[in-house]
Order: C-alpha cells, then sequence, then structure tokens
C-alpha cells in the first residue's frame, strides 16, 4: 500500500478504494480482486458466494432495528478500463497504479484510475466492514467484466441474490439520480486483407494520429470529440482520391467503448507521388485542427518516411475495401431523445482497428435506448461490409433499462437529497449502458437507482475523481440506507 489516501476523508473509503489501485483487475483479469472481495468476508465473517464467472455476492445482516426491513443490494463492478498514456510503461496486469492528488482531485499517473468502478466496491465494504452504521440487510453486487460487454451480469445466476432493491453506484455526477439507460452491442467487422510483396519501388509512410482527448462511448460522445480511427479513415479516403497507393498496416484505438484516441496507419506511395501524399496529410491536420479546435485543440497528424520497407502490403482492391469501409462507417450520435431534452438516443463509437495476418478487424460499440434502432444501426454496419468483402458477427448485446414510474428506491433518493441539500436532485436517464438493464430483465420486480460522486475524463489516462464528492455521496447512501425501513 502506497498510503498517500491515508488521512483523507471519507478514511474508511479511501482505504479500500487504495487497496483496489494496487490489485490488477482490467477486464478479463478479475481473478485477484474477485479473491481478495472473497478474502474480505472470511476476515469479515461475512456470507459470500463467488460464482463461475467471478461476480462475488456479500451478505450482511440488517443492523439492530431493521431487522424487518427489506434488503438492498449496493452494486458495482470490479473491472476497469486499461488506459494509459503511449509513452510511459506500465503493464496492467501486474503493476499498481501510481496515484496522486491534486487540489480536490485524485488521479493516477498517466493511467486511468479505476474509479469507474472501483468507488463503488470501496463504498460497499466500508458498509460491510464497520458495525456502526444503520442500514437494513446488505447485499454487495461486485460484478466481472462489465467494461467489455457485462458478462459478469449476463452470468449471474438469479438464486445468487435475495434483494429487489437495488442502488448501484455507477454514475459520474453528483445530485444526478439516473432511472433509465441504454442498450448496447459489440460489432466485429472482418474486412479480409489479401497481401502481395512489397514493390521495391514505392516508399513506406508511417501516418499517426494523437493528441486527442478520446473519453467514454456514452457519457462524451455527445461533445464532438475527435475520433482517431475515423480521422485517419478520412486522411486515407483524401489521399486515395488523388493517387493509389497501398496499406500495409492500419490500427487505432485499444477499447470498443472508449473514444480512441491515438491512430496510425503505414502506407506505401509511389516516389513521384510523395509530395502530394505529404500536401494532402498536412492539409488534413489544418483541417482537423480548424474544426475541432474546441473540442480538441491539441490533435497532431504526423507522417515519416519509414527507413525499412514493410515485407509485405495489401492489394489494391483490398487497399480500396478497407479505406472505403473505414470512411463510410458511420459513427458518432445517431439521434436524439424526443422525451428527455438533451439526452442521446442512439450513438456509434469505432473503437478498435486492429490488422491481423489476413484481415482488418474493426469494432464498434452501438448504444440506443430504443432495441429497434439498435437493431438499425447494426444492420447498417452489416450493409457497409458487405459492400466492401466483408462480414459482421455480434456479442456483448445488453438490453435498456426502462423507467419505472412507481420506484420506491427513487422517491427516497429524492427526500433524502431535498432534505440534506436543500434542493431536488436531477433524475433523468443516460446513454452510456448500466447492468441496471440486465438486472431489470433477470429480477421479477426490481426497483433500482443509480448514482454517485463525480468522475471526469473516465476511460482516458486524465480520469479523475473529487475526494470532497466522495465524502458527500458516502453520507448521501449511509442516510439513505438509514431512511429504508
Amino acid at each position: 500500500m502506497t498510503d498517500i489516501l491515508k488521512n483523507i476523508q471519507p478514511v474508511e473509503v479511501f482505504k479500500y478504494f487504495e487497496k483496489l489501485t494496487q490489485i490488477p483487475r482490467g477486464s478479463g483479469n478479475e481473478k485477484e480482486v474477485s479473491d481478495y472481495l472473497v478474502s474480505f468476508a472470511k476476515e469479515h465473517n461475512l456470507e459470500y458466494v463467488q460464482d463461475s464467472a467471478l461476480n462475488v455476492v456479500i451478505r450482511k445482516k440488517a443492523a439492530q432495528g431493521f431487522e424487518n426491513s427489506p434488503a438492498v443490494v449496493l452494486q458495482g463492478h470490479m473491472d476497469m478500463v486499461c488506459e494509459k498514456n503511449k509513452a510511459i510503461e506500465h503493464d496492467f496486469a501486474k503493476d499498481p497504479l501510481k496515484l496522486r492528488i491534486i487540489d480536490d482531485m485524485l488521479y493516477a499517473t498517466d493511467t486511468t484510475l479505476g474509479a469507474d468502478n472501483g468507488i463503488a466496491v470501496a463504498m460497499g465494504l466500508a458498509i460491510l466492514a464497520s458495525d456502526e452504521y444503520q442500514h437494513p440487510p446488505i447485499e454487495l453486487l461486485v460484478t466481472t467484466s462489465e467494461e467489455t460487454g457485462m458478462g459478469g451480469a449476463m452470468a449471474l445466476e438469479p438464486e445468487n441474490l435475495e434483494g429487489r432493491i437495488l442502488i448501484n453506484i455507477d454514475s459520474e455526477e453528483e445530485g444526478t439520480l439516473l432511472v433509465s439507460c441504454a442498450g448496447g452491442r459489440t460489432v466485429r467487422t472482418t474486412i479480409p486483407a489479401v497481401r502481395e510483396a512489397v514493390d521495391e519501388n514505392l516508399v513506406p509512410y508511417m501516418v499517426k494520429i494523437s493528441g486527442l482527448k478520446g473519453g467514454h462511448s456514452g457519457m462524451e460522445i455527445d461533445k464532438e470529440r475527435g475520433n482517431s480511427n475515423k480521422l485517419m479513415g478520412r486522411i486515407l479516403m483524401s489521399v486515395l482520391y488523388e493517387t493509389d497507393f497501398r496499406l500495409s498496416s492500419l490500427n487505432g484505438g485499444s477499447k470498443h467503448n472508449a473514444i480512441p484516441r491515438e491512430s496510425d496507419a503505414v502506407i506505401l506511395v509511389r516516389t513521384n507521388d510523395k509530395a502530394l501524399v505529404e500536401k494532402k496529410i498536412s492539409e488534413c491536420e489544418k483541417m482537423f485542427k480548424t474544426e475541432l479546435r474546441t473540442s480538441d485543440p491539441d490533435v497532431r497528424v504526423e507522417f515519416e518516411i519509414l527507413p525499412d520497407r514493410p515485407d509485405e502490403m495489401f492489394s489494391k482492391q483490398s487497399t480500396i475495401n478497407t479505406v472505403n469501409y473505414l470512411y463510410l462507417l458511420i459513427n458518432g450520435v445517431t439521434s436524439m431523445s424526443m422525451d428527455i431534452k438533451g439526452l442521446v438516443e442512439s450513438s456509434l463509437n469505432l473503437g478498435v482497428i486492429t490488422t491481423l495476418k489476413d484481415s482488418i478487424e474493426f469494432i464498434s460499440s452501438i448504444r440506443s435506448s430504443v432495441r429497434s434502432l439498435k437493431e438499425e444501426l447494426t444492420n447498417r454496419l452489416i450493409v457497409t461490409a458487405k459492400l466492401n468483402g466483408g462480414s459482421v458477427a455480434t456479442e456483448s448485446d445488453y438490453p435498456e433499462w426502462a423507467y419505472n414510474p412507481t420506484s420506491k428506491i427513487r422517491a427516497a433518493f429524492e427526500a433524502v437529497y431535498e432534505k440534506m441539500y436543500k434542493k431536488k436532485p436531477e433524475i433523468t436517464a443516460i446513454h452510456a449502458g448500466l447492468e441496471c438493464g440486465l438486472f431489470a430483465e433477470k429480477f421479477e420486480e426490481l426497483d433500482a437507482i443509480s448514482f454517485g460522486p463525480n468522475l471526469y475524463d473516465v476511460h482516458t489516462p486524465n480520469e479523475h475523481m473529487s475526494i470532497s464528492s466522495v465524502q458527500r455521496m458516502w453520507e448521501y447512501l449511509l442516510a439513505v440506507l438509514k431512511n429504508i425501513k
């Protein structure tokens, strides 16, 4: 332990949050943190279940006077998005995060912080570890693989959970209570890449895009931030308009649910086209700087002639198919809600491009609060892929969470908030996916709500969390639990 948070309030919460930052817990690598939760349960003589998906449920009996109260499920996910600045060395599979505090904000150094959703786990553990709080029977549900498609929530067996009041602590704005969310789906497109030997007369260029802010593909999709993969598509199409070139590789982004910040491509051009290609790339950078001057003022497009030629390049048709698909692929906000002002209804994020041995893979994240529009966006990707000789596979499909007009837990949260802060909380929906939608389908008569402290720039190396907001939302949670009888 680093003890950097030793004296930070609330001490009982940050004690466990700091412990979580020292345990590797990227999506798909949750065994160690899942086992830590089990050891915590054993240490505190609490009943627990660890299932085959490594989800953990820990149960605590009601405080005195709350024995007849309904059980409450406190819920969060143990996995985190692992993003880092490209220039630093950090192995998320084994290296602890390096924490730092600037004024009221807690950061990791050059990596994601994992406050999404470590703060939920830390709050839950703090309640379970103490006998001083007043609360009904508690079940802490901590799921796996939320960030890669909610695999843990999908695998959860209904008999492992008794409570039907669920408090999800996976929201990122203090004073905002979430009561509905979008559904989602991951779409994987494969474009075949026929390879040929490289013509020795061609000049190899590396083209790189960097300097973008990126962000969560649900929370920040409406902020018009640049998507490095789509910007690369515009560069490549701009060059393809003017001259013949061949792709050798194309890569960008690392997570389907994060707006990509960096992309690179290796292209091979004729010697007499060098000046034209360099001119077109430079023109694209100027264009991007103008278009993104507010949302991404630090965008950069760099290019250089490589000292060594790659061994292989794509055929002419494979190059055309790849560039066409990337250029034509829809991205960003596609519809806005007519029911809730300012709420994104549907969107698509091209998060990852990877060059494989004989193909290029594109991974997109689709979100929509309307099931039929989720299907429509999927069909558009399928048609675009087929037009360019590609194929599509879908995975990690999760449902939307519908608004419950008679929610008792929402009424409790509203009443406590007004009493504590002398103002009404904002009741709204979110375009990002929450596990509440899956739980609502899985468990009959589930009454759910989502809240949380102020988090910023999640899914990026600039992710940070307000310390004072954690304190307020911790006190708020304790007050709500005290009022559930």
